[in-house]
């Protein structure tokens, strides 16, 4: 390397240096050459620093501050830095341990990169402000749409390029301190990620909105604006206290790959990464746009003109008059026997990307799913145990032994609580059989959680928490290279902590009336999250799939405090989503740990990305329930309304299983399910088999890959989602995960998460424009392709007597 210092009078070289690093953070300013692999760096002027210029011998460009020191780097990491993004050849050492992710992540940096710019403001929160209102709009209707932050990923690098064109260069406040530029160079990487990372909070739900739909648009009660903003706010802020607690132990660890990170990293370097058209091939960037213009062009076919490519359930045209054979061939509301979708949001719609999924995690879905909907449910349902045939074989709603529907209004009393006369009356809660083993599946998952990450992780989790972890595991390349930035203090979380559950008993003791819950619910909930939250986040981290804890905080809760529904919402938001929040933090933490940015400005945009997406969300939730009459009351609505809410009927259900009812009249001596607690015990021993067939025999490598909490927890997403999704899911990832990466390694390196992110990118797109251009103006195709999956008796009961709209009689 060749330092030249640049005085007054031009740039004069100085000579070589044996230890650049001295003169880097020494000199005023100069120039540093590396003869093969030029470095380029950017540094906006609001850093306020004396610039140096970076070049090689023949083309001097760019700029970089005099000390590094100021910028909030390590200097002690600089060189290290310098040596990998100067093109030297890695060591075996920096070798990632998952082999995915030593095929996708770059192992180099530019610390000196610009992140927090204009631009990165502007887009970051506009594009976590529409994100946020598009997805509350269309949460309400009866298809409900989700848009990613993938679509704002995509389309924000136009934008970006543009605004660095033309915004102005110019200095403000020059020599002050708090000078600052618009532009200080190119549209980088780093800001792109972090425009994502604003756009992922408007991307994803706010699951206390739930509550408040189920309050006032189920239960028919008031609930004022402000203790409703407070629990949202608060249910999505607490995530970040439990965050904190766990980064180290789940952002560090090679081994902590969160999987579904690496699609994220394959569009970024797709969309940034200048590369040369190989001979007959395309680059990333030219393959990620012919997938998206792709998929953009096949989505109207399904979306619109032809929907019932979203489930092909080719069995039912056999007889579409027999229920047994619309039972074993609907793949909306029976076992799905050779039903696929033809539909990526079919497909990536409740399982996430198969593209995205290791093939072991997908063996255990796939077993889990066949063990329940080919195993045990039909086992229930054909011996008609529970009275399993007096209801439909696949349903979520709540019905009478007689097979009607349950009147659940009929049981509340006006304090808002269970009428013991009124529900004796009415008579026991009885559900579908696939419902009932559903939440059976759900007990023995979180024994199983438990066991597992004990037996198979419990002395990782101990050496970490003793500080010996990093002496017994080596440290990982991307660890290393993240310890040259300031890392987030660990009172920025505590701070957070202690002011959100102080803020959340202030609630719950304000308005005691509407909120039900009292100060130790409150106590017990953050327990329960804080007990959860690393065993559960393992299991996502290495698996891509999360099993629910939604099951043990509404149980909990329903013994401990019965007859209180909006308390066992409560509840379940603060112990489960708060959670689930949690999780989510920590896999943006992830995701810049592999991006390399810097983790106070990746907190500042999760932060604020956070709060503005609570606002919009209650805001256009509160303006819809205003706006559209009888807004999710089936019994009201036309039959072709758009607005009839499936999500929030769930949840409302369950506010009502766990909530009102209570599980000692349903799971308990005084309910009808009582052996379902079973469930639990079984979810304990299975694992310990496993872990005593993986000592018994160490070098059978896959029993270690029978994963029971992802097995067992297969199914945690049905209801909503129905066997099509899953039949789908699982033949896209097999083909990807199993024969592609085994027998197509390089293909599978080069465009596998790529081809993932633009699927997403393109159905998008094409549905945002489906849905503004045609349905939302009530313009529609009617034909036999829009006529459904053609099983119309699917849902039909089959014991003798039952009388229901539509369905034959049997004597």
């Amino acid at each position: 390397m060749v330092l030249v210092s640049e005085g007054d009078d031009g740039v004069t070289d100085v000579g070589e240096m044996q230890d650049p690093y001295q003169a880097l953070i020494s000199a005023d300013s100069f120039s540093l050459s590396c003869f093969k692999h030029p470095l380029r760096f950017w540094i906006p002027p609001d850093l306020h620093y004396k610039k140096a210029k970076i070049a090689d011998s023949q083309n001097p460009t760019t700029l970089l501050p005099s000390s590094l020191v100021m910028a909030g780097i390590n200097p002690d990491l600089v060189r290290g830095h310098l040596a990998v993004a100067g093109g030297a050849a890695p060591s075996d050492d920096d070798e990632c341990l998952i082999k995915e992710v030593e095929l996708t992540v770059p192992k180099t940096d530019d610390p000196t990169m610009p992140v927090l710019t204009f631009r990165m403001w502007v887009l970051g929160i506009t594009s976590c402000v529409i994100l946020s209102f598009v997805n509350q709009f269309y949460w309400y209707r009866t298809e409900p749409l989700s848009i990613s932050s993938i679509a704002a990923q995509v389309a924000t690098v136009p934008l970006g390029h543009l605004m660095a064109r033309t915004i102005t260069t110019r200095v403000f406040f020059k020599g002050q301190w708090c000078e600052f530029t618009m532009n200080p160079g190119p549209f980088n990487i780093k800001e792109h990620v972090l425009i994502t990372i604003f756009a992922n909070s408007g991307a994803g739900s706010v699951y206390a909105t739930h509550i408040l739909s189920a309050v006032k648009l189920f239960y028919k009660k008031q609930l004022a604006f402000l203790p409703a903003f407070i629990v949202m706010l608060t249910t999505q802020v607490l995530g970040f206290g439990w965050a904190g607690l766990f980064r180290r132990f789940l952002v560090e660890p090679g081994e902590m790959w969160w999987p579904s990170n690496l699609v994220q990293v394959s569009i970024f370097r797709s969309l940034q990464e200048q590369e040369k058209r190989p001979k007959g091939g395309t680059t990333l960037n030219q393959f990620f746009m012919i997938v998206l213009i792709c998929s953009f062009s096949y989505y109207i076919f399904p979306g619109y003109f032809l929907q019932i490519l979203t489930s092909v359930s080719w069995i039912c045209w056999i007889n579409k008059k027999s229920i047994l054979v619309n039972q074993l061939g609907s793949g909306q509301n029976g076992l799905g026997i050779g039903s696929f979708g033809l539909d990526w949001s079919t497909i990536a719609s409740y399982l996430g990307s198969p593209l995205a999924s290791p093939w072991f995690a997908t063996a255990n879905v796939t077993v889990g799913f066949c063990l329940m909907m080919f195993v045990v449910t039909p086992i229930v349902y054909w011996s008609n145990i529970y009275r399993a045939k007096t209801f439909p074989f696949y349903s979520t709603e709540l019905f009478k032994g007689d097979g009607s529907r349950y009147n659940t209004t009929a049981i509340i009393n006006s304090n808002f609580q269970l009428d013991k006369v009124a529900y004796t009356k009415e008579g026991p809660l009885y559900m579908s059989a696939f419902f009932a083993m559903s939440y059976g599946l759900g007990f023995a998952t979180l024994t199983a959680t438990i066991v597992h990450v004990l037996l198979f992780n419990g002395w990782d989790i101990l050496d970490k928490m003793k500080g010996t972890f990093g002496k017994s595991k080596k440290v990982d390349v991307h660890t290393r290279l993240m310890r040259a930035y300031k890392p987030v203090p660990m009172w920025w979380f505590y701070v957070i902590l202690v002011l959100n559950i102080a803020l959340i008993m202030f609630a719950c003791n304000y308005y005691a009336d509407i909120l039900q819950l009292p100060w130790w619910g409150v106590l017990l909930a953050c327990a329960i999250a804080i007990a959860f939250t690393l065993p559960i986040g393992i299991i996502s981290a290495t698996t891509n799939q999360t099993p629910g804890l939604n099951i043990i905080t509404e149980y909990m809760i329903g013994y401990l405090y019965p007859g209180r529904p909006v308390a066992n919402m409560c509840f379940k938001v603060y112990g489960y989503i708060s959670m689930v929040q949690a999780l989510t933090f920590i896999q943006d933490f992830k995701l810049g740990h592999y991006m390399k940015i810097p983790p106070r400005a990746m907190f500042m945009a999760q932060v604020l990305g956070t709060l503005i997406s609570v606002v919009v969300y209650q805001v256009t939730a509160w303006m819809l329930m205003g706006s559209i009459p009888n807004l999710c009351d089936t019994t009201l609505l036309p039959k072709d309304s758009q607005w009839k809410c499936p999500m929030d009927h769930v949840f409302y259900d369950a506010s009502v299983i766990w909530g009102l009812v209570g599980p000692q009249r349903i799971f308990g001596n005084l309910g009808v399910y009582p052996a379902i607690n079973w469930f639990f015990l079984i979810g304990a021993i299975l694992p310990l088999i496993v872990w005593i067939a993986h000592k018994c025999f160490p070098t059978q490598n896959w029993i270690r890959s029978i994963h029971f909490p992802v097995l067992l927890g297969a199914t945690a997403m049905m209801p909503p989602a129905s066997a099509v999704n899953y039949t789908s899911w699982i033949l896209m990832a097999y083909l990807s995960g199993y024969v592609a990466f085994r027998y197509y390694p390089n293909a599978w390196k080069r465009y596998n998460y790529v081809l993932s992110g633009g699927l997403d990118a393109g159905t998008a797109f094409m549905s945002i424009l489906l849905f503004l251009g045609l349905q939302t103006t009530g313009v529609s195709v009617n034909w036999w392709g829009n006529d459904g999956e053609g099983c119309p008796v699917a849902t039909c009961p089959t014991a003798k007597g039952v009388v229901v709209d539509g369905c034959p009689v049997f004597s």
